[in-house]
C-alpha cells in the first residue's frame, strides 16, 4: 500500500478513471478500508442504502469465469488467445466491487438512494487514488442479466448499479479539460 495523503482538491482534480490496469492483485484488507471510509458518503434519512459484492484475490477466478459465460457469446468455441484478448479488459483489474441498492417503489426514495450510491461510488474512487489504486466505474448491461444478478445473490427489489473495477497501474491517463463556472452557471435574476 501506498499512503500518499492528498489534499481532498487533489484527488478530485488529480483522480483519473483507469481502464489499463497491470494486473497486480488489491488487498481485500486495502479495499476494505476503502469502503470502511467510503460510508461517510451524504444519504438520505441516514438510509446508508448500498451493499456490495467485491472480489479480489483467489475468488476473482471464479468472477472470471462468470464475466467469461455472460460477456463473451461462444466463448468454448474461441482459441485460448482470442479468448484471452477478449478476457483482458476483465483479467487485469486487480479486484472489483458490485455496488446494489434497493429499488424503492417510491421515486423520491429511489432517486435519493441512487444519489447517495453514487457520492459513495465516489468516495470509494478518491479513497482509492489516494492510497494509488486506480479505479473504473461501469456500467455495462450484463449486470441486469438474470444468470448475473443470481449469482452476485441480488434480491428482488435490488439493482446493480455499478461494476467497480480497482486496481494497479503503470500510466496515469491524460486529464480532459472540464467546462469552467461560465459554461454552466447561470446567475439567478440575470
Amino acid at each position: 500500500m501506498s499512503e500518499q495523503f492528498l489534499s481532498v482538491r487533489d484527488a478530485i482534480i488529480q483522480r483519473r478513471s483507469i481502464k489499463k490496469f497491470n494486473g497486480q492483485p488489491v488487498d481485500r484488507e486495502d479495499l476494505l478500508e476503502v469502503i470502511d471510509d467510503a460510508v461517510w458518503a451524504p444519504n438520505h434519512g441516514n438510509r446508508e442504502p448500498w451493499r456490495l459484492v467485491v472480489a479480489c484475490g483467489k475468488e476473482l477466478y471464479a468472477l472470471h469465469d462468470l464475466l467469461r459465460d455472460v460477456t463473451v457469446p461462444k466463448w468454448q468455441e474461441l482459441s485460448n488467445e482470442e479468448l484471452t484478448k477478449q478476457m483482458t479488459k476483465f483479467t487485469l483489474a486487480g479486484g472489483y466491487a458490485f455496488i446494489i441498492v434497493p429499488e424503492d417503489a417510491r421515486q423520491k426514495e429511489r432517486l435519493e438512494d441512487y444519489a447517495a450510491a453514487s457520492i459513495f461510488i465516489q468516495n470509494i474512487q478518491l479513497l482509492a487514488w489516494d492510497r494509488g489504486i486506480g479505479s473504473c466505474w461501469k456500467t455495462p448491461a450484463f449486470l441486469d442479466q438474470p444468470k448475473f444478478r443470481e449469482a452476485l445473490e441480488v434480491q428482488p427489489g435490488e439493482r446493480v448499479i455499478a461494476m467497480l473495477q480497482v486496481g494497479y497501474f503503470d500510466e496515469v491517463p491524460k486529464g480532459k479539460e472540464r467546462k469552467k463556472s461560465e459554461d454552466i452557471v447561470t446567475i439567478y435574476g440575470q
